[in-house]
């Protein structure tokens, strides 16, 4: 891997980890066009998930203070009332979902759900979730509205994501939609309920990736993938809050469909 063809996996990470239109279906793509062997590869894994972290970390630094602060204070009264406080500790439950599920499926994540053809289905029946969501959306309570069954439910969303072409943001801002969430706070809600997962995964690709070690020559390209990828998803999480705040996903939907056709295009045998 050189550097270029990290800069460029990495920006595309970071562009489609925070808008819902699939990582895992343009990954697809770059491979089939360019032939990149990188999908497998342990330590840029690590690289994309750490710029990823970045990203959120550093758009929500003031936030993550603040929810980290309330909830040690509240620990100490053992009193959840503080807004803030409540807040981490519904995160904390909606990443329980996540880890518990992407522990149990995690072989069959790396096997059984490498197939195009899955993305693509994937693609087109999450672009029906996502725009049922919006037809039934009421956009009443604010990211301080909500509740333990919101967490659980948008948690186990999350947890879905796994499946590639269900795109993580996608499916957890569509439920924050079923739950009567607005549009920019359930995309709020999914990004920090992002940061403790990708953590976590940063931690156990790190742990693997030091038992095999850095492969000879890819420490530059790995420091340029997760650069790429955390400037590129900053931008991207401040550009689709804004977006949302006036917009529908119905944008993304369409997107969606046309990039399940140019996935079996490129990946499906002709005869």
């Amino acid at each position: 891997m050189d550097v270029v063809q990290a800069v460029i996996l990495g920006a595309i990470q970071g562009l489609t980890e925070f808008l819902p239109i699939s990582s895992s279906g343009h990954l697809v793509i770059a491979h089939s066009l360019f032939g990149w062997q990188t999908e497998n590869d342990l330590a840029f894994d690590v690289a994309l998930h750490l710029g990823t972290l970045l990203a959120v970390l550093s758009y929500f630094a003031r936030d993550l203070f603040g929810i980290v602060g309330a909830v040690l204070a509240a620990l100490r009264r053992r009193s959840f009332a503080d807004p803030q406080a409540r807040l981490g500790l519904l995160i904390i439950v909606g990443t329980i979902p996540a880890v518990v599920i992407g522990v149990l499926v995690q072989d069959l994540a790396a096997e059984a759900f490498r197939d195009p053809r899955l993305t693509a289905a994937m693609l087109v029946i999450f672009s029906g979730v996502m725009w049922l969501a919006e037809r039934v959306a009421l956009q009443k309570r604010d990211l301080f509205g909500v509740r333990l069954p919101d967490a659980l439910i948008i948690g186990t969303a999350q947890a879905i994501a796994l499946v590639p072409g269900v795109s993580r943001s996608g499916i957890t801002i569509s439920a924050g939609l079923f739950r009567g969430m607005r549009r920019a706070d359930a995309a709020r809600f999914s990004f920090l309920l992002a940061a403790p997962v990708t953590f976590g995964a940063v931690v156990l690709e790190s742990v693997k990736l030091a038992r095999t070690g850095m492969p000879d020559g890819l420490a530059f390209a790995f420091a340029a993938g997760i650069l790429s990828s955390a400037v590129v998803g900053f931008l991207c999480i401040a550009f689709l809050i804004r977006f949302l705040a006036r917009f529908s996903l119905n944008v993304f939907i369409v997107y969606r469909l046309a990039l399940a056709l140019l996935v079996l295009a490129l990946t499906v045998p002709q005869r």
